[in-house]
């Protein structure tokens, strides 16, 4: 009955998202309930090898995280994808090129607020996968009396570095927010966290 190629998958991207690099797609149109997926990527550094990416062999899933198999941080990489239902196997569909350094998108911090008697230590912890934890990820903080626009500004702090603020004079309710922060070719910056609000040298 000839060779019956399965629809291939739609949309497909490489994106970047909350510090990883993700390839994603939809399924084609009519795809039978148990097609699975299959993910290779190539590098610019070499060109026309394909490598296989083990985590993502006949999964079932609509996305791939590439972000720590990626040979090389400061090169262009992109992937392909194909649909697979028991001996039947649709045709590649490639993303387009993307370099993690340049394109990757950061996602705001999470603030770990502890008050003490005159003082607020702060640290931010960001949702890294291990691979890129060495990068140099920064943050900026933001300190503000709760209804008031004018912010203080603590910035390019480095992540692991934690904050402490002197409360001595300060009175009321305070809110604090961050962003992380990334030197590539210019400075990038993910939103503003929620702030996170405290009620300071309450008297009662």
């Amino acid at each position: 009955s000839g060779h019956v190629q399965l629809p291939p998958p739609q949309n497909v991207t490489l994106l970047s998202k909350d510090f990883d690099m993700i390839l994603t797609w939809t399924p084609g149109e009519g795809s039978p309930p148990d097609v699975t997926y299959t993910v290779r990527y190539e590098s610019q550094e070499r060109m026309d090898k394909w490598i296989k990416v083990p985590h993502c062999k006949n999964i079932r899933s609509t996305s791939c995280n590439l972000t720590c198999v990626l040979p090389n941080f400061f090169v262009k990489v992109r992937a392909r994808v194909k649909a697979v239902s028991g001996r039947f196997q649709s045709p590649w569909v490639e993303s387009q090129f993307k370099e993690y350094y340049l394109d990757v998108e950061l996602a705001p911090p999470v603030l770990n607020v502890n008050v003490k008697k005159n003082l607020i230590h702060v640290n931010a912890s960001f949702p890294l996968a291990t691979c890129v934890e060495s990068f140099s990820w920064m943050y900026d903080l933001n300190l503000w009396e709760a209804g008031s626009k004018d912010k203080k500004q603590y910035e390019g702090i480095f992540r692991k570095n934690k904050v402490t603020i002197d409360t001595t004079a300060l009175r009321g309710n305070y809110c604090l927010s961050a962003r992380s922060s990334f030197q590539s070719i210019d400075f990038k910056h993910s939103k503003f966290s929620q702030p996170v609000c405290v009620l300071l040298n309450h008297k009662g």
